[in-house]
């Protein structure tokens, strides 16, 4: 779907060039057609609260004291995890000259627009701008890197849940979770099925009914996990926003030294 999308806005920007009769009708279609989806977005959105409810209700009128316990042992273990990939973040933007402190503290509400709506797509605009105005990241790779992280390589739910899931659900088959061969091909699987990932509320659970078949695992945990998982969705948006936003500023600072070198080169 992803190259899909491009090929056809490659495809729409060439017609748009041959015929500029064409031009606004198909700006328009592209916008008209983005405000509908956008609209189809916070509709679900408005709903989503009413249906988690149910969900949870029932989870805890038909469970154990024990089930809950394990429940939330895995929200904690998710948090963690999810933590520990924050601090990698930080890491990869000091490797380019940038401070994670300050870093953290300029997307900072970004990240909490994306905790609170749990959707990647809907934080775009602010991702672009906070990169733009906070992070001197040249307009174009910030819509690039937004773009592309709402959809493809979401640390968070299309990463860290299904890898956890899978890991989880491998003793029960009679995989060993720490074989090397076994985490190898979760990494590969987990690489490929990312394209296309929606970046709205629940993206992680289809996450995880792609890479779970492809693994050869059942898909009943997720199931089970489907009435916390919006409890962890919160922050496995914000990470996914700002994995985008860390691509974009390490992307932005490798090229600006790269254009500082080669004019060096050239003076001498």
């Amino acid at each position: 779907m992803v190259i899909f999308g491009v090929l056809t806005g490659i495809a729409a920007r060439k017609v748009m060039a041959e015929k500029e009769e064409l031009e606004s009708p198909i700006r328009t279609f592209v916008e008209a057609t983005q405000s509908v989806v956008m609209r189809l977005v916070k509709m679900i959105m408005a709903l989503t609260p009413y249906g988690i409810a149910a969900l949870m209700a029932k989870v805890v009128a038909t469970s154990s004291a024990g089930d809950i316990l394990n429940l939330l042992g895995f929200i904690v273990a998710s948090y963690l995890a999810i933590f520990l990939m924050f601090v990698v973040h930080g890491v990869l933007v000091s490797l380019v000259g940038v401070s994670p402190k300050e870093y953290f503290q300029k997307i900072w509400p970004v990240l909490t627009f994306a905790f609170s709506s749990r959707s990647s797509a809907a934080t775009i605009p602010l991702n672009v701008e906070a990169q733009v105005t906070k992070l001197n990241v040249p307009p174009a790779i910030a819509n690039l890197s937004a773009s592309f992280g709402a959809t493809i390589g979401q640390n968070g739910c299309a990463g860290i849940y299904p890898a956890m899931l899978a890991v989880m659900v491998a003793p029960s088959v009679g995989i060993d979770p720490m074989d090397i061969n076994f985490i190898l091909s979760l990494i590969a699987i987990i690489t490929i099925s990312s394209f296309g990932i929606a970046g709205v509320g629940g993206g992680a659970t289809f996450a995880a009914l792609i890479v779970l078949p492809a693994m050869g695992l059942p898909v009943t945990i997720a199931a089970l996990l489907i009435s916390i998982e919006p409890l962890i969705d919160m922050a496995r948006t914000a990470l996914n926003v700002s994995g985008a936003m860390t691509a974009g500023t390490i992307t932005s600072r490798l090229l600006k030294k790269k254009e500082a070198s080669t004019l060096e080169e050239a003076k001498a």
